[in-house]
């Protein structure tokens, strides 16, 4: 398992240093449902739920463990709520993170639940340089609003797509919706997240999203809403796109 250091990392134009040491302070919540994840952990199910029917429709997989045989990568991987449910699943998976202290936090956790997870200290580029081989899927989920340069950033994460492969995202839409909502609502209001977790001018459009995966040489699909229901607090997938959304991208074969 390679490990980077903080010099480098924090030298590589995929990291925000401000973002960095935002999600190092917290990193220890990250498992605690009821902590300043308790957001992500209502969201992850559904989240979860769309990756796995993605990946399964693409490969053709089923059964109990469909990911046998998959290499996964994880980037921008926090505490590892989507690394685990990979694993679980099968995959070989990949879990790379710019935070020190949330490769640690990951990797204990995976430890103590029998999952064998290769964390790592470091950033897309790294990897690119280093010659990693392409994974069959790339997991980029609630990570490039939090990068310096998101358009490169997702077109670095594309070169490590295998042909064939899938890269699967997720983020928040640069919209007054989703200012109101996730910045204002979430943290200001209701205190559901700390907060400056977003700032509106690192958000991600849809467009932009878009034009970064074909830049990189992917094929992306229409994103996919993801929308919160107060009333019954669930979250469900959906047509608005103008607050959380997903979207999937696939690298053509050789």
């Amino acid at each position: 398992m390679s490990t980077a250091t903080a010099p480098e990392t924090l030298s590589r134009p995929s990291v925000d240093p401000a973002e960095v040491e935002k999600f190092s302070r917290i990193a220890a919540d990250w498992w605690d449902p009821d902590s300043k994840f308790k957001p992500l952990h209502k969201f992850n199910p559904v989240r979860l739920a769309f990756i796995r029917e993605t990946i399964c429709n693409h490969f053709g997989r089923s059964g109990e463990r469909p990911f046998e045989g998959l290499r996964i990568l994880d980037i921008g991987c926090g505490g590892g709520l989507a690394s685990e449910p990979m694993a679980r699943l099968g995959a070989s998976v990949t879990g790379v993170d710019a935070a020190e202290a949330n490769v640690k936090t990951a990797s204990v956790h995976a430890a103590e639940q029998g999952l064998e997870i290769d964390y790592r200290h470091g950033v897309a580029e790294q990897l690119i340089e280093a010659g990693e081989p392409p994974f069959d899927v790339v997991l980029n989920l609630e990570v490039m609003e939090h990068v310096a340069n998101p358009h490169t950033f997702l077109v670095d994460c594309a070169q490590l797509v295998k042909p064939g492969g899938l890269m699967i995202c997720a983020t928040i839409n640069r919209t007054s919706k989703a200012f109101a909502l996730a910045i204002v609502g979430a943290e200001w209001v209701m205190g559901w997240l700390p907060r400056g977790t977003h700032r509106f001018h690192k958000l991600v459009q849809p467009t932009e999203l878009t034009a970064a995966l074909r830049a990189g040489g992917m094929t992306p699909d229409a994103p996919v809403g993801v929308s919160y229901n107060p009333l019954n607090d669930q979250w469900t997938l959906g047509s608005d796109t103008s607050v959380n959304y997903m979207m999937v991208a696939h690298k053509t074969p050789d």
